[in-house]
């Protein structure tokens, strides 16, 4: 087990246990063929406060093979009734496009991510200048790809979905043996779209203890709640699918947030990691005016001077103005130093031999 957790930087940016949850929207299939329909994208992601745009390196070609046996269909599920070539085929983001919205996520001020599924596509990214790498869960196992992705020194953000904590701890090492130690795991359930109530988002704070760095969420279920009790269970990142409208057709389009949808998740995240704060003990400003309410020791009759204290003409109640009832029992049978009112609250000075 680590005892600390890594900071990561990405574009000069922490990520880590002490800073706010780095929030990523995967455009993926989302453009649905259309770069102008890409390049929104990009905008509205920024306009709902999300920190990066994410898309994804590969062709049909360069993931699988034109083959429509049984190996190749799949049969349930999103994507019932598509082959692999089909799917990959609608939803890849065409290459002459990622030089451009690159540079447009630039202008707009927002960090551009890929995921590059093979080694011509990490080649194609270091060729645009892309500052740091994703894992999609399918490659956890893919050890030379993700040596490769490693070897270019650049932060690796990499999705655990379905994987074993053997397979999880071999992509590990597999990165830290290049040397690179610029790693962020992500807790992902692959499911389109996932149930929150089989995320298991204890598993976070465990990933990260167990390597020392920075564990988020790769989040496939409806709504922000799993995004929030992720963030509250330890997560640095976020990442969603995101979409301008699920009425636009694509093979994303039915487990991704709408702008308006994200925009929500953003806010409720930032509320979730201000209630969350930090270790802090005692009253906060906006608490010091009722610490006046607490309880204190009081004369309930009046006391004459020489007379012993006793439960009866003494008791703890509201407010604070007189002695903590920390000090009871230590003046109980003590005798009054003066007259002492009804309605006094008591201080040392008014009891024989507890002058301080």
């Amino acid at each position: 087990m680590s005892e600390k957790t890594k900071e990561i930087l990405i574009n000069g940016r922490p990520v880590g246990a002490d800073h706010p949850a780095y929030i990523i929207a995967e455009m993926s299939a989302n453009h649905a063929g259309s770069p102008a329909r890409a390049k929104e994208i990009i905008h509205r992601a920024k306009e709902a406060g999300a920190d990066c745009i994410k898309i994804q390196t590969y062709t049909p070609d360069t993931i699988t093979i034109d083959c429509d046996s049984e190996y190749f269909r799949i049969d349930d599920g999103t994507w019932k009734g598509e082959t692999l070539y089909g799917l990959y085929g609608k939803a890849y983001t065409p290459w002459e496009w990622q030089g451009e919205l690159f540079d447009e996520a630039k202008k707009v001020g927002i960090d551009f991510l890929s995921t590059p599924f093979d080694p011509t596509s990490v080649d194609f990214l270091e060729g645009i200048g892309l500052s740091f790498y994703k894992v999609a869960s399918f490659e956890i196992t893919d050890l030379p790809l993700i040596r490769y992705i490693a070897s270019k020194k650049k932060p690796v953000i990499l999705s655990t979905g379905m994987a074993t904590l053997e397979e999880i701890s071999d992509a590990v090492n597999t990165v830290f043996e290049t040397g690179n130690r610029d790693l962020i795991l992500l807790k992902c359930k692959s499911a389109y779209p996932a149930d929150p109530k089989d995320m298991n988002l204890r598993t976070i704070r465990d990933l990260s203890e167990r390597f020392g760095i920075p564990v988020g969420l790769s989040d496939h279920s409806p709504g922000s709640f799993s995004a929030r009790t992720a963030v509250a269970a330890g997560a640095s990142v976020i990442e969603k699918h995101f979409c301008l409208g699920r009425e636009i057709e694509n093979p994303d389009a039915s487990f991704s947030m709408t702008p308006e949808e994200f925009a929500d998740m953003v806010k409720d995240v930032r509320e979730t990691e201000a209630a969350l704060g930090k270790v802090f003990y005692g009253p906060s400003p906006d608490e010091e005016y009722n610490l006046r309410f607490r309880r204190s020791l009081f004369a309930v009759r009046k006391i004459g001077k020489g007379e012993p204290l006793t439960p009866e003409n003494v008791r703890s109640i509201r407010p604070s103005n007189g002695l903590s009832p920390k000090y009871l029992d230590r003046i109980l049978g003590k005798v009054a130093a003066k007259d002492i009112p009804f309605g006094t609250p008591l201080s040392m000075d008014l009891i024989e031999g507890m002058e301080e």
